[in-house]
């Protein structure tokens, strides 16, 4: 009932004893007492197994995980007939994110018991963190081969919380809000669910009075925090995310485990420190490797540090379509197809997009890449759509630069005739008063290269001598700010995404 005030004055009429200072050490920890904790704790024996099975429960409510293992282990030695200790080493195991561990324990147990509730529900839990939610609930469904009254599920508040975890959040609106105060894991679960359907406000809202305890409470408060930054682009939320990642990363309990890492990456990764966010990411990549958050994150530290190849590879293995969808993924992909030498693909995305800000942004970006790495004939196109929507003379500059470079290519031989003639073509078109006379100069410079290849004359003095227009436009500020915008879901996830 959470009554701890209440469990304390009743307690404190008993007589003293053994089982009375085993019961004070634990209302002591659950009302956040340490002095009256550290008074009882002095009193437990070390020859009392019932003594040493409460501090090592103390340390499993604290997070000491290792601590409590290493009591079981040495109770267990010397009681092998105290079957339940290996759920409850399982259960430390399973908090250590040592799930094969964890699922090896509860066989031991399983095998030799009946089946129970507790053991059945840490199976289930271990194998969704396995493999999925459907295989998970299946292992939790075999508690109805077992005889009891009544419904289990609806009558076992921790089945039902569970089931709906199993389900992606089905009915989690339904179960979720009465367990808040039941069942620590409803709250965070509740905050996971509105962060899952965009409803930020109220994740927030449900998380900024919890003051965390343990390191996923740390985790999920940096992560909400993160997503309120980005979205109301709010430097201080950003910055409390980066301290949070960093405390829990940073941390000796947690910087060796995937969670610290992740942590760290985070970290990083709000600071724009990409090199060092790669250090984090590729130590724990090979258990992300289908991971399309991991994939995500992995992706754009990859092409934030020039390595726009393996970046590709990685964006690429992204399968959500909601992801692909989003301006940063489409952005950085883009970005990946020009640098990598991939133009059309990188056109193609622009294309298929619907006309908005973020697409302008992105035909901007081809713009000038597309420039940059003599990828002309896709410059020329870009600028020219440019131009459509905005008559800046600066787009016509880039345009006719990038049509000279075209031309270039022609003659080196490395593009073809056919893309000249649709260049000079796009460039007719425009309404600008140059356009005569650089269509007569790429005409009269054309069949000059011509005449001289066919002469048997080398033509790299001609190509070096065409570098008649150059554009600025290669160089202003049309460049598309390609900050990343997502941040490390916890196995989120935790789940965190």
């Amino acid at each position: 009932m959470c009554n701890y005030k209440e469990a304390r004055e009743e307690c404190n009429k008993a007589p003293e004893s053994d089982l009375k200072n085993r019961l004070m050490l634990h209302i002591a920890q659950k009302l956040s007492d340490e002095k009256t904790l550290m008074e009882y704790h002095e009193q437990l024996r070390d020859s009392s197994v019932p003594d040493q099975m409460c501090l090592a429960a103390l340390h499993y409510a604290r997070g000491h995980y290792e601590d409590a293992t290493e009591i079981y282990k040495k109770i267990q030695a010397e009681n092998k007939e105290l079957l339940a200790l290996n759920v409850y080493m399982a259960l430390c195991y399973y908090k250590l994110d040592y799930f094969d561990v964890c699922l090896d324990l509860l066989s031991q147990y399983m095998t030799m018991t009946e089946p129970s509730i507790i053991g059945a529900n840490l199976r289930a839990c271990t194998t969704f963190q396995l493999y999925n939610g459907k295989t998970a609930e299946d292992e939790l469904r075999m508690l109805e081969k077992v005889p009891h009254s009544g419904d289990l599920f609806q009558d076992n508040d921790l089945l039902r919380h569970n089931l709906v975890v199993l389900r992606n959040g089905e009915n989690a609106m339904q179960m979720f809000p009465p367990l808040v105060d039941v069942i620590p894991e409803a709250k965070l679960n509740l905050v996971i669910y509105h962060l899952k359907n965009q409803d930020i406000e109220e994740a927030f809202n449900i998380m900024k009075d919890v003051e965390p305890t343990a390191p996923k409470e740390y985790i999920l408060k940096a992560i909400v925090h993160a997503v309120v930054g980005q979205h109301a682009d709010s430097k201080e939320h950003l910055k409390v995310a980066q301290q949070l990642f960093q405390l829990v990363g940073g941390s000796s309990s947690e910087c060796d485990t995937i969670p610290g890492r992740q942590c760290m990456a985070s970290c990083f990764f709000l600071l724009k420190q990409f090199e060092d966010v790669l250090v984090y990411l590729r130590s724990i990549r090979e258990f992300f490797l289908n991971d399309d958050d991991f994939n995500w994150n992995y992706g754009i530290a990859l092409a934030a540090t020039g390595d726009y190849k393996a970046a590709e590879e990685s964006l690429q293995q992204i399968k959500s379509e909601t992801y692909k969808t989003e301006y940063t993924y489409t952005s950085w992909l883009c970005k990946c197809y020009v640098m990598n030498g991939k133009p059309s693909l990188a056109w193609d995305l622009y294309v298929n997009m619907e006309s908005s800000a973020e697409s302008l942004s992105i035909l901007s970006m081809l713009a000038n890449d597309c420039y940059r790495m003599g990828h002309f004939y896709y410059a020329v196109k870009a600028f020219d759509v440019l131009e459509r929507l905005d008559p800046d003379p600066e787009f016509f500059e880039g345009k006719r630069g990038a049509a000279v470079g075209v031309f270039q290519m022609v003659i080196a031989g490395k593009e073809q005739k056919e893309k000249l003639a649709e260049v000079i073509s796009l460039i007719t078109t425009t309404n600008n008063p140059q356009v005569s006379s650089s269509v007569t100069a790429i005409d009269r410079l054309y069949y000059q290269g011509i005449q001289k290849v066919g002469q048997g004359k080398q033509h790299g003095p001609l190509i070096h001598t065409c570098l008649l227009y150059t554009s600025d436009a290669a160089d202003d500020s049309l460049r598309v700010d390609l900050g990343g915008r997502r941040i490390i879901k916890k196995k989120k996830k935790t789940k965190i995404k």
